[in-house]
């Protein structure tokens, strides 16, 4: 390639370069495009949602809830909410570090509110907690996940 050209070439590479968007601006992009993602599919799971999902749940015993309950939070919960549901999980999603709230302190607002955490088990937040009502997760499983942190948790039952 003569030199002409090279220079033509590189100054081209820089040219467009110099155009295009910053690493910064692509970044916000980027992240401003997962807010939007993550509020359209937390708006799906407010539309699906339906109360009378749980009303045909129901349990042998609140300790066989329970039971199934430990089962489903070690698979779909703890990587996030930490082994004993503190919040110390330190999953990393997108490049940050989910702190999620802990089942554990005086004030978490579920403590007294059983179908307000089926409700936010399903639908999830834009924050990162997962839709679990849209990833599959059955009203029996979401009720029994939400029976261990309350009861199993919370109150130390298993």
């Amino acid at each position: 390639m003569a030199p002409a050209h090279r220079m033509l070439l590189l100054g081209s590479v820089f040219l467009f370069s110099a155009c295009g968007p910053s690493q910064e601006e692509r970044e916000a992009l980027a992240a401003e495009q997962r807010a939007l993602a993550a509020a359209d599919t937390l708006a799906q799971a407010e539309a699906v949602f339906t109360a009378e999902a749980f009303d045909t749940v129901q349990w042998v015993a609140v300790d066989s809830a329970v039971a199934r309950g430990q089962t489903v939070f070690s698979y779909s919960c703890q990587k996030c909410h930490g082994d004993a549901g503190d919040g110390s999980g330190g999953f990393v999603a997108q490049g940050d570090t989910l702190r999620p709230p802990s089942f554990l302190t005086d004030d978490w607002r579920f403590s007294d509110d059983h179908e307000g955490l089926r409700h936010q088990i399903f639908v999830g937040t834009a924050a990162g907690m997962p839709h679990w009502g849209l990833e599959g997760l059955k009203p029996r499983d979401i009720d029994a996940v939400a029976q261990f942190i309350r009861l199993g948790l919370r109150d130390g039952a298993p």
